[in-house]
């Protein structure tokens, strides 16, 4: 089977010398930051030793296009494709790899990250780095309450790639995994982020995390982590790092939210069933691929779960912060990602490439919405 590669090149754009980074999942939230990331200077202002490659399903969109300008060449492809993934590794040295469960479904994300570590492996690739997520079901004792579909695939994958051998050594590959939770930045968006304003102002955050803190991770932050692990692939073979930014009580957000970004908030507590009374249509799959009635998971079911694990997760998933910020001293507080953001304490749904295009499954009831 041979696959239809599109890479789109600009006149000056060449690789002398570099190593190559080949991003999978480049145009969403986590690939954008992580390609500007790689592209900086150095901090003594020396040039980065990496080119970046960057494969998309839709090498013609926006996104997409804006990494061309910067020089990545950008190869168009699902990591569903397996010919495509394997062209887009030829001559490569280390991947970034971030699979969109929200698209493709759990089982499909599961089979789709053993595949892509072992075509990495075949192509004779020095790094591989893999975005996961805390194994949601498995730290909740397999009680389906904490199953959640994005969560676990990906933590699925992880534990297959910590069954294998990790290397720099001539012909070995070194692996790392990446595991972190809620990104910061979702504090703009549907689910962590003001779902109405009242016309005196009032941001009115509706949620049911009033059980303790919750770690998140801002992107500026997991961005910084992929250089890290690419920059020391001896310290970071054959490591799990569980990474976090700030763990954030939600009681007390609203109150640094008021101080940072001086506009009136409240914090409605709900709990996680009772969220789904502002949402539109949660009975449809979670997944795009997934049709209705498949028997395949809900919005309502997947979010549900989240909600139970979040809430738990102090408990269930603990982050040493500690030794976080004994690594990245910069890492940011809520209030650093605030005021380093500019968000004027609003939604906004471009955080997530899908809220940019219109294809979120995640929908507010605005006639709901209004009456918090």
């Amino acid at each position: 089977m041979r696959s239809n590669i599109t890479h789109i090149h600009y006149p000056d754009m060449t690789f002398p010398e570099k190593k190559i980074i080949l991003v999978i999942g480049a145009t969403g939230a986590q690939g954008m930051k992580v390609i500007d990331e790689l592209l900086k200077p150095s901090d003594k202002g020396d040039e980065y030793p990496w080119a970046i490659r960057a494969l998309t399903r839709d090498a013609s969109g926006a996104r997409a296009q804006a990494l061309a300008k910067k020089g990545v060449d950008v190869v168009q492809g699902s990591f569903l494709d397996v010919p495509a993934v394997l062209a887009a590794m030829q001559g490569v040295y280390g991947a970034f790899v971030n699979t969109d469960g929200f698209t493709v479904g759990e089982q499909r994300e599961v089979y789709a990250g053993i595949r892509i570590f072992e075509l990495a492996k075949q192509a004779g690739l020095k790094h591989f780095t893999w975005s996961g997520g805390p194994y949601s079901l498995k730290l909740g004792g397999y009680d389906p309450k904490y199953k959640v579909d994005h969560n676990d695939a990906k933590a699925r994958v992880a534990d297959f790639i910590r069954a294998q051998p990790s290397g720099t050594g001539e012909g070995e590959m070194a692996w790392t995994i990446l595991t972190f939770g809620i990104y910061m930045d979702m504090l703009k968006f549907i689910l962590l982020g003001p779902q109405n304003i009242r016309p005196d102002g009032t941001r009115v955050f509706f949620n049911p995390l009033d059980a303790g803190p919750v770690a998140l991770m801002a992107l500026d932050d997991l961005a910084w982590w992929v250089r890290y692990t690419f920059s020391n692939i001896s310290n970071s073979s054959a490591q799990d790092f569980t990474i976090a930014s700030d763990e954030v009580n939600f009681p007390d957000f609203v109150e640094k939210f008021q101080r940072v970004i001086g506009k009136p908030a409240v914090h409605k507590i709900t709990t996680p069933e009772g969220w789904f009374d502002i949402v539109a249509d949660p009975d449809q799959p979670v997944a795009m691929l997934n049709t209705r009635g498949d028997g395949t998971t809900t919005v309502r079911q997947n979010f549900t779960a989240w909600w139970h694990f979040w809430r738990e997760s102090a408990r269930l998933w603990p982050v040493d912060m500690q030794w976080v910020r004994s690594v990245h001293p910069g890492s940011l507080s809520v209030e650093d990602w605030m005021r380093k953001s500019g968000w004027d304490g609003a939604l906004d749904l471009s955080t997530l490439k899908s809220g940019e295009t219109g294809q979120r499954r995640m929908m507010l009831d605005l006639d709901k919405v209004r009456a918090l």
